[in-house]
């Protein structure tokens, strides 16, 4: 059976890790997009105040089969 993908980019942030910023991108790309099949973190910032880190942000490379 043959199938076709997309892929689309979304950015995701946390104020707890990369790792939740990563859970929190898949989630609520979820709520809107059918057949996730995986994604690829792309690029990972920090933001920072003070020193101190505040937020941790990803850029993930969704991919979707297409109905």
């Amino acid at each position: 059976m043959s199938s076709v993908a997309r892929v689309t980019t979304i950015t995701a942030r946390s104020e707890t890790s990369f790792d939740d910023a990563v859970r929190v991108g898949i989630d609520r790309a979820h709520q809107t997009i059918r057949g996730i099949e995986g994604a690829w973190v792309k690029d990972q910032t920090v933001m920072v105040d003070g020193g101190t880190i505040t937020s941790w942000q990803v850029v993930l490379e969704v991919t979707f089969v297409l109905e």
